[in-house]
């Protein structure tokens, strides 16, 4: 997958930044602060700089915040960014590809996806739906954000230019229809709970299975 898309480097160590993250960061969190449990363990599904990773592991103790990516050069930042914050309730990147084998976690209370569906072919989206209810006990929940297309239109001309430019890029990306996405996460077990509207156009929707 394509977590490591738009990340910035100019670091003397293996950090990276991500000004996505920068900015989307505190309004996620507060979806995240309203929905999730006091205890447990959340997944984040393609972690990227691993920056999101310790700013709500920071602010969520004390859950625990399991990060994981395919891309080595993201799992090295993580691991980076971990050992500067030195936070307890942040565990040690997993390698992950959503579309591959999911490693088995205990206590998995939620699953978190950030800027994965529009950045990666439809099979990514089908794959994190399909393993994501094998994987959630009954009420756990899967909380995804990114930009959304609703019964076929673009909610903003920013969101259209983003997407022609995720097309030019690969064919296999762009951003999703909402309604395509309700219904794959409805064959999976899955029923939506809230869809917040946040800032720069896009949503984060929070489905219990």
């Amino acid at each position: 997958m394509n977590s490591m898309d738009n990340l910035e480097g100019g670091r003397s160590d293996r950090r990276l930044s991500s000004p996505a993250a920068q900015r989307n960061r505190r309004p996620i969190l507060e979806v995240l602060q309203s929905v999730l449990p006091q205890t447990g363990r959340v997944l984040e599904i393609a972690s990227g700089s691993g920056e999101h990773a310790v700013y709500f592991a920071r602010h969520l103790a004390p859950l625990c915040w399991q990060p994981t990516d395919p891309s080595e050069r993201a799992l090295a930042s993580i691991d980076a960014w971990r050992d500067t914050e030195m936070l307890e309730n942040l565990a040690a990147p997993v390698r992950l590809d959503v579309t591959g084998q999911w490693p088995s976690l205990p206590d998995l209370a939620a699953i978190v996806c950030i800027n994965l569906l529009h950045i990666s072919p439809w099979g990514a989206s089908e794959a994190l739906l399909a393993e994501a209810g094998r994987q959630l006990p009954a009420g756990g929940l899967l909380i995804v954000y990114g930009p959304f297309r609703s019964n076929g239109e673009h909610t903003a001309p920013s969101n259209e230019v983003f997407d022609a430019d995720l097309r030019s890029r690969d064919a296999r990306w762009g951003i999703r229809d909402l309604e395509a996405v309700l219904a794959l996460a409805n064959d999976n077990g899955f029923a939506c709970e809230a869809i917040h509207e946040l800032p720069a156009n896009n949503l984060c929707v929070v489905w219990r299975r």
